[in-house]
């Protein structure tokens, strides 16, 4: 068990669908993950005012404008954004929640927000809608884990995300509730939650782990200057084929370099890399992967096929 969670935390998580844990990185964590949020987005600052939401008196809508900002990794930058997402103790936790030692990283992605970019006033919504075709399982271990990262302090003024523990939700509608799309059954829900809801706002360094049947939903920029750097990161367990959101090599044009160059073998098992010892590596495949990937270190993988290690 990790030094930055408790199993305590891990059982909250899985009463409650949802586990606050303030400081989670440390300061040294932050900034340079911060420093590649800059280098990425070239900005450091929102509007001195946000846009109002659009329908007074009722929760908001989802706009393109809301994700303008929103990418997968990897980027061109240090490591630090590249392999925030598979921070050891964030795959530790996710082994924890999900009761499983093996863990793959499914989604990653990066996530600035400005004051008077966009209305990022959101309703009450779950995630399962687009990690699977099917529906939460009633066996939370069967589902996935996500976890948002906060790089920014983020207060109830640079959109914090609320969030309904699924408890409370319960008394209101379970997850299905969020596919009826109908007028008279929107306000129902949506006021129902909103009775319940809570803030996520958090120093920088702080993460927000959730499950796919959890209502939350993003909140308004209105803090002047206001910007919130986070990292969305989802796991699930190795095999779970019923869930899934980003197929990581359809994205070969990105700079994968940024992220073979620098990983254990530990994180590059996330994203689904056969790890040392396994039957896939031969002589062979070992040689083509470093003709892909120049600078990664295949010593680990090497080693393992000279000893004949099997894999964990």
């Amino acid at each position: 068990m990790s030094e930055r969670f408790t199993p305590e935390d891990v059982e909250i998580w899985r009463r409650d669908g949802v586990r606050p844990l303030v400081g989670f990185f440390t300061p040294d964590e932050v900034a340079a993950v911060r420093a590649d949020f800059v280098t990425v987005f070239g900005r450091q600052a929102g509007a001195q005012a946000g846009l109002e939401k659009k329908l007074e008196g009722q929760l908001g809508r989802f706009n393109a404008a809301q994700f303008k900002d929103f990418d997968a990794i990897p980027f061109d930058c240090s490591p630090a954004l590249n392999l925030i997402g598979v921070h050891p103790d964030l795959i530790a936790f996710a082994r924890a929640a999900l009761k499983t030692d093996q863990v793959h990283l499914y989604q990653c992605q990066a996530w600035a927000k400005f004051t008077g970019d966009a209305d990022y006033d959101q309703p009450f919504h779950c995630d399962f809608g687009n990690h699977t075709l099917t529906v939460p399982s009633e066996a939370d271990h069967l589902n996935s884990v996500t976890i948002l990262c906060y790089f920014t302090d983020v207060s109830d003024a640079h959109g914090a995300m609320n969030y309904v523990t699924r408890p409370d939700s319960a008394r209101v509608a379970g997850p299905e509730g969020t596919l009826d799309f109908t007028p008279e059954h929107q306000a129902t829900l949506q006021d129902g939650l909103k009775a319940m809801a809570r803030s996520s706002a958090a120093p920088a360094g702080s993460i927000v782990p959730y499950g796919i049947d959890i209502y939350h939903r993003g909140t308004n920029m209105t803090a002047p200057g206001g910007v919130r750097y986070a990292v969305m990161v989802c796991f699930k367990a190795a095999g779970n084929d019923a869930v899934g959101y980003h197929a990581w090599p359809f994205h070969q044009t990105k700079p994968w370099r940024n992220i073979f160059d620098h990983a254990t073998p530990e994180q590059l098992a996330c994203f689904g890399v056969q790890p040392p010892g396994h039957p896939f590596w031969t002589e062979e495949t070992l040689r083509r992967a470093q003709v892909r990937y120049p600078g990664w270190d295949l010593s680990p993988y090497r080693a393992a096929l000279a000893g004949g290690t099997p894999a964990p």
